[in-house]
Formats: C-alpha cells, structure tokens, sequence
C-alpha cells in the first residue's frame, strides 16, 4: 500500500489530504501546534465546493507532530512527502522528509513562492524531487474546518522534466483518483513561475485590502494594481529565460479570479490570524531577481514593503 505524508495541514494542505482519505492510501498528516490538536480530537471537517460537509476522522489517517522526534515506525516508511506548508518552514519540512521517506521516495513541493524545490532537491537528491503548484482554492477557520471554495489542478514534474515514472506515476494516479486534477509538465519551471505570477497578482493585492478574491475584478483600481505586479514578474520571468507558454496571461488571471472569488487567499488569512506571510518569496522574490536584472518592479516594491509592515504591526507577535 502507498504511504503518503501531507507536510502542513493547513488550508491546501486539508484540501489534498481530505481528497486522498477517500482512496486506500495510507496517509500521515503531519503538522503542530493547535493543527495538529485539532485532527487529533476532532479529525479534518472538509467543506466541498459542491456544498457538501465531509467529516474525516482521525483515525484515517496518523497523526505526526512536526515538533517531536519521529518514532521509528514512521522513519524511512512513506513513499511521498507532499510539502504543502509555508515556504518559510520548507528547511524544516525538508529535514523532515529526508527522515521519513524511503531511500526512493519522492518529495513534492506544492507551496507558493521561489525556491521550494531547490531547498528539497539540497536536503534529498534533486532526481527525487518534483516540483508543483496548485491552483485549487480553500481557507480554514482554525478550529479543524477547511472550506474546499474552488476546484483547479496540481501542476507537476521531476526538476529536469521527462515523463512521470515508478513512484511519480502512482502519486500521479492517486491525484487523479482523488479529483484533484493532476496535470503532469516537463517544464517545473513553467509551472512555479506562472503560479507566481498569480500569487504576486493577487495575495498581497487581497491581503492589504482585506477582501477576498472576487474584489479584485470588482474594484478597477485593485484589478490595475493586481496586472502592475503580475506584468512586472512577467518581465523578470522572461528576464531569466522562463518560457511562461502561450496562454494569456491577464485572461488567466481574470479566469482564476473568477473560479475563486470566494476564496480568502492564504495571505489574507494570514493576516487576519496575525501570522508572518510569504511575501518575502513572493513579490520579495521578484524585487530581488529585478534588481539583478536591472528590471524595475515598482508594483511588486510596493506591496512587499506594505504587507512588511503589516506584519510589523501590534497585531503580531
């Protein structure tokens, strides 16, 4: 039977791991703090787009707090470790990873930002990392519900693309079982990029105005400043010799946009919970590889130094 660990359970973290309870899977939630009580006590509450209400109990699946040592039974015994935390813990969930796959499993990176991979390809053998993104929408209440708010894929492939194979084809048809529509790429470059492009569009844009996704095609000066950044990251993307594909990419945003407008992004949740953000790997990113390009990013400069001071405030620790 495939063993797979979800490292971070929050948000898109319960998406995946309440989409993969239905199957035969073993599966291993991995989290802390408050989290982790809460699957503990109560389970995961999954709430569907479709409107239904999924109740998965903890005993689905085990239970490991990312802040202990790991017991021997869960050392070198998983298959896949699907990284869906923030990338400010990735050091941390990479170390974790290392200790609980098997000397051929694979780690995937599904969070947002620059680097992800890189960081697991250092930790475990860059031929046993993919990289990925996800574009399915969700937001958790912090008391063990998550609210499943738009259906959209997971992008993936191996770091220096080829097809999926061994143990990337099993988790691959394991996504697909579970409807979460994996869509299997030979470019991971591709992918993290566009998915950045959204993030840097709409997360801080979101995040400081305080409103979920829908406004920003409702407010025309949101929707401007959401295409300044995106077409800012654009040029640096291109800058570094990123093919970012054919699609149109303000369309794209818009449609996104629109299969989310209920959503709360994670950086606004973030901010309302008085929790750090991924700014700094986010338009933090763009700035950083702008200036090395001698690209502007004045959009991007902007929002990463607003949401900064966000964080600065009496609201977080």
């Amino acid at each position: 039977m495939m063993r797979i660990a979800v490292l971070g359970v929050g948000s898109i973290g319960g998406v995946v791991l309440g989409a993969l309870s239905d199957s035969q899977i073993d599966l291993l939630a991995v989290a802390r703090g408050q989290t982790a009580k809460n699957l503990s006590d109560i389970g995961l509450i999954l709430h569907t787009p479709e409107g239904s209400i999924e109740m998965i109990p903890s005993e689905r699946f085990i239970i490991v707090d990312s802040e202990t040592p790991l017991s021997e039974s869960i050392q070198s015994s998983c298959d896949v470790a699907l990284i869906c935390g923030k990338a400010a813990s990735t050091p941390v969930l990479a170390q974790l990873a290392e200790e609980m796959l098997t000397s051929d499993g694979l780690a995937i990176s599904l969070q947002n930002g620059l680097g992800n991979s890189e960081i697991l390809a250092n930790r475990i053998g860059r031929d046993r990392v993919l990289g990925g993104s996800i574009t399915h929408g969700a937001w958790g209440d912090g008391d063990g519900s998550v609210y499943w708010v738009g259906r959209g894929a997971i992008r993936m492939g191996g770091l220096d693309g080829g097809p999926a194979s061994g143990i990337a084809s099993e988790l691959f048809a394991a996504l697909s079982d579970a409807q979460l529509e994996p869509i299997w790429s030979e470019d991971v470059q591709q992918i993290v990029w566009r998915k950045l492009l959204l993030n840097v569009a709409i997360n801080p844009v979101c995040a400081i105005a305080g409103v979920r996704n829908g406004a920003i095609l409702e407010v025309p000066e949101l929707w401007e400043q959401s295409l300044a950044a995106m077409s800012e990251a654009v040029s640096v993307a291109r800058g570094l010799g990123v093919n970012l594909g054919e699609v149109e990419l303000e369309d794209h945003l818009r449609k996104v946009v629109e299969a989310t407008s209920e959503n709360r992004c994670s950086m606004l949740q973030d901010v309302m919970a008085g929790r750090l953000t991924e700014i700094d790997s986010l338009c933090g990113a763009v700035v950083e590889r702008g200036e090395i390009l001698g690209i502007p990013t004045p959009a991007n400069q902007a929002l990463h130094a607003m949401v900064k001071g966000i964080e600065k405030s009496s609201e977080f620790a």
